[in-house]
């Protein structure tokens, strides 16, 4: 067997190997050796077919068996001679024909390419300063959320023979939705009980309920959204004819320790105390979002590395994938309509770009500090999507079981977060208290709110230390 190295360029490695035509004809011959005892053929006593013969009925197949052993083989002697790790499988292409390989005509010669993983040194976390988003939970919230609950309490009385519906009354309806005249799945429904103003519906669908008596029959007009969740719907012109059966008003709800104890709660103060404890889960999740977030962009700023191509083509192939399916479904992507197909491609291979960066160095954090996710903690994960298809748990749960890529779709944001997780605890966290509603923006869009208010109080002259947010990268999913 020969290897020869015939690139060496960054993290790409290119090998030619050659593998003689008598090797490989005394492996056959070996191979055919061990079998002939086993062999039953007619026209000779069992185990004494010669090796010639059973050449000519075995050698094809199993030539093909040795060629996919030695290409294993040798590849993987090719990276091991050489202390390669490789970061994704090796690309084989055979050179010689397959046919005059396997009748023993030709030697065996093909080419491996290989990225390999890049070698980098993780740089000290108790080093980095993350900047985390923080707000308090306010009365203010509290009162609104008790309130909220409150409104969900409300019981609805007749409004009376001949009272007409408004906004907050409930009406009971059937209605039956139809485009172009033919009826549409979704559409119908008999005694369903709507609160109007909710806006639950169809925009403009409550409102034309308005006036409304019962025993009237109305013709509903309404235009589904372009972004409608049920794509068959969306942007279509539909009627709906409706009969009201019920027109009922709300009573009012006394905030007090009544309600608190129909909600199975001792009173009124500790109801609001369970509440603010609820929104101060709420907002921590929500500031976990963007510690995250921000301990990645900080990470990616860190590290300028060589990156193994194949990884990066993979990874932007199945990015390009969904853009162009939803390009396909809505034409233009809503926020990108100014840019070109080539523009796009370019934004997002940067995107996938920083996905492998990141994905290798927490990858690496992850490997020096022994973390891992437990098999327990992977079924956990599974049981709970599961969950999320009534009926169908079994089957889902048989389907991860069974599929080693799906329980890695699983393991790797499990163990993404728990690298973030271990980066928090050492790095330097400095609290920024923001309001509510920056909270729960997305990060990007926090960034540019929190950037665009620190150059509003540069110009009106603000005095004293500022931390800048800045616009942090984009991880587009």
């Amino acid at each position: 067997m020969e290897i020869t190295e015939t690139l060496n360029e960054n993290l790409r490695r290119e090998f030619k190997i050659v593998v003689g035509a008598k090797d490989l004809d005394e492996k056959l011959t070996g191979k055919l050796t061990e079998m002939q005892s086993r062999v039953h053929l007619k026209g000779f006593r069992p185990g004494k077919a010669p090796v010639s013969f059973l050449k000519k009925t075995y050698g094809k197949s199993l030539m093909g068996e040795i060629v996919n052993d030695i290409v294993k083989a040798s590849s993987e002697q090719a990276l091991k001679e050489r202390e390669l790790k490789p970061a994704t499988v090796p690309q084989v292409d055979f050179v010689s024909t397959m046919d005059s390989v396997v009748e023993g005509k030709a030697d065996l010669e093909f080419t491996m390419k290989v990225d390999l993983m890049p070698d980098f040194e993780v740089k000290n976390l108790s080093e980095l300063k993350i900047e985390r988003l923080v707000a308090e939970v306010t009365d203010e919230e509290v009162e609104k959320a008790v309130a909220r609950l409150a409104e969900a309490q409300k019981t609805y009385t007749d409004k009376g023979e001949g009272a007409v519906a408004e906004n907050g009354d409930a009406v009971t309806v059937d209605f039956e939705g139809k485009i172009d005249g033919e009826s549409f799945e979704g559409g119908k429904a008999e005694g369903y009980d709507l609160t109007l103003g909710t806006g639950a519906f169809v925009p403009g669908f409550e409102e034309q309920l308005v006036g409304a008596k019962v025993g009237d029959a109305r013709t509903v007009t309404v235009t589904f959204p372009p972004d409608y969740g049920a794509a068959h719907l969306a942007g279509k012109d539909a009627t709906f004819d409706v009969k009201v059966h019920a027109v009922k008003v709300a009573q009012p709800v006394t905030v007090d320790d009544e309600m608190a104890k129909r909600m199975g709660v001792d009173s009124l103060a500790a109801l609001k105390d369970l509440v603010r404890g609820q929104l101060k889960t709420e907002h921590m999740r929500a500031s976990r979002t963007h510690l995250k977030r921000r301990i990645l962009d900080t990470l990616d700023g860190e590290y300028d590395l060589d990156l193994p191509q194949s990884m990066v083509e993979a990874e932007f192939d199945a990015i390009w994938q969904q853009v162009a399916a939803e390009i396909d479904r809505e034409g233009k992507l809503p926020d990108e309509e100014d840019k070109t197909e080539d523009e796009l491609k370019a934004e997002y291979r940067a995107i996938a770009e920083r996905r492998v960066r990141l994905g290798l160095v927490l990858a690496k954090i992850g490997e020096q500090n022994g973390l891992s996710v437990p098999q327990e903690e992977i079924n956990r994960a599974i049981a709970a999507r599961a969950r999320q298809f009534p009926g169908q748990e079994e089957k889902v749960t048989q389907y991860y079981a069974g599929t080693p890529q799906a329980q890695a779709e699983i393991r790797v944001p499990l163990f993404e977060d728990k690298v973030v997780d271990f980066i928090a605890e050492l790095s330097q966290i400095t609290d920024r208290e923001v309001s509510r509603d920056v909270l729960y923006l997305d990060p990007d869009a926090a960034a540019e709110k929190l950037e665009a208010e620190e150059g509003l109080k540069s110009k009106g002259g603000a005095k004293g230390g500022k931390t800048k947010a800045g616009k942090s990268g984009a991880t587009k999913k």
